[in-house]
């Protein structure tokens, strides 16, 4: 069965990206419709083992507030100013992200972000939803999407103006482009996966941790992070290896998973009254970072979110990413239309380098959440940057602070990190030497 919808916009993917992206362009004026393989997520529980609560920041709110909703979003996040370190010994520590008391990362979710862009967008009366739409083919020459149906052995061919992949990490949409000449592809995995876990609201639905708080138990190969949500509970996320004696292997029976969390995480087993039956029944999910070029087929195709560059969550930025790539895109777009091979070129352009530092910062920064948030080292460092920061406010600015609290592209925020730390270690060494050359001026008399 084929349809005709060649003036209109095909979205795969009615997820985060792919929502916002189709509000704003069906604001804009196109025509444009969404197609997502799972069922309508509104008035059901979000799947499990993929839930992983998002944190919304600067980059993010910009996108939300170009289709009218960061307000709205924000009334229902959880403001986390700082993360709370919990030690061995159950010591807690709280490290603010930055010396504005303004500035705070944003614990959202998922799902009800999900549907908030899905409502938002099917209030353009120009934009159509498909559910249950699961992408099984594309031709990039036509912009022809085919899609399998529930319930149906049939297939369904839609011919468009053009398609949006924003159908995630592993992507049907960027799977036919990776059989064209030139298209360079790469995914790795983390060799940790991660198991969620649940700390209930306590009876009078209070938090029962620091509710303003990203809360991490550092333990050097793992970690254990909580993040709030509004109706008092904690959504926890264990990232443990796969292999080795400390790992998801390792956990043959209900006592060994209990053992484990008495020794490495004794404060926390309180909150999880039913931990051995939650972590049994929680799937143990992977962790993937994708790398590819170009995002675009002429002016046919272009892929957008974790379907072009999925990153691991370690720097809270995978959604803020994907709506950045919302924001660009559609700049861009408006800029050349109707050239809209010149607007996905130009979009690829502005965005590949930035993406692919992100991605390596995403994973630098679990190596730092997990070994050295805890460390007195890493404490100092952090001071250290903060008293920069307070004293040369114009000048000097952390790298997490233009990561998550600017629009600094990601690129450009390590190269300027890297420019403020080249000049004051050579400070430091001009200090140093004269230091030396004083000293031994007073030796010589």
């Amino acid at each position: 069965m084929g349809d005709d919808g060649s003036g209109r916009v095909a979205i795969v993917g009615a997820g985060l990206g792919g929502a916002l992206m189709g509000a704003a362009l069906a604001g804009a004026g196109y025509d444009v419709d969404l197609y997502e393989r799972r069922s309508d997520p509104r008035g059901r529980e979000v799947a499990a083992g993929r839930s992983i609560n998002l944190a919304i920041s600067t980059r993010g709110l910009h996108a939300l507030a170009q289709v009218g909703i960061e307000r709205q979003i924000l009334d229902v996040a959880v403001r986390m100013p700082g993360r709370m370190i919990h030690a061995p010994d159950g010591q807690l520590s709280f490290q603010p992200y930055s010396k504005n008391a303004i500035d705070a990362i944003n614990s959202v979710s998922r799902l009800g972000l999900n549907i908030a862009l899905l409502n938002a967008a099917e209030k353009c009366e120009n934009l159509r939803v498909f559910f249950d739409h699961r992408c099984v083919g594309v031709d990039l020459d036509t912009a022809t999407v085919e899609f399998s149906t529930a319930g149906s052995n049939e297939t369904r061919r839609v011919k468009s103006r053009f398609v949006i992949g924003a159908d995630g990490a592993f992507s049907a949409v960027r799977a036919q482009m990776q059989r064209t000449d030139r298209f360079s592809f790469s995914q790795s995995y983390l060799e940790h996966g991660y198991k969620e876990l649940t700390v209930l609201p306590s009876e009078d639905g209070r938090h029962q941790l620091e509710k303003n708080a990203l809360h991490i138990w550092p333990r050097k190969s793992f970690m254990m992070i909580a993040l709030p949500n509004c109706d008092g509970s904690f959504t926890c996320t264990l990232f443990w290896p796969f292999e080795g004696p400390n790992s998801f292997a390792a956990i043959r029976s209900e006592d060994d998973v209990l053992r484990f969390f008495n020794e490495q995480f004794r404060d926390a087993v309180p909150l999880l009254p039913n931990l051995a039956e939650d972590f049994r029944q929680s799937p143990t999910s992977s962790l993937v970072t994708v790398r590819c070029g170009p995002w675009s087929y002429r002016d046919k195709v272009v892929l957008l979110g974790d379907a072009c560059h999925a990153v691991v969550p370690f720097y809270g930025q995978g959604a803020n990413a994907a709506f950045e790539d919302c924001t660009v895109l559609h700049e861009c777009i408006a800029a050349h239309a109707p050239d809209l091979g010149r607007a996905f070129v130009e979009y690829y352009e502005k965005r590949k380098r930035h993406c692919d530092t992100l991605a390596d910062l995403a994973i630098g920064n679990f190596l730092e959440m997990r070994d050295r948030t805890g460390s007195k080292t890493f404490l100092l460092k952090k001071k250290g940057e903060k008293l920069m920061h307070r004293l040369l406010p114009g000048w000097y600015v952390p790298l997490y602070s233009m990561v998550t609290f600017s629009r600094i592209p990601y690129a450009d925020a390590v190269d300027r990190s890297n420019r403020q730390h080249r000049v004051i270690r050579n400070v430091v060494v001009v200090i140093a030497l004269l230091v030396v050359i004083l000293v031994v001026r007073m030796l010589l008399g």
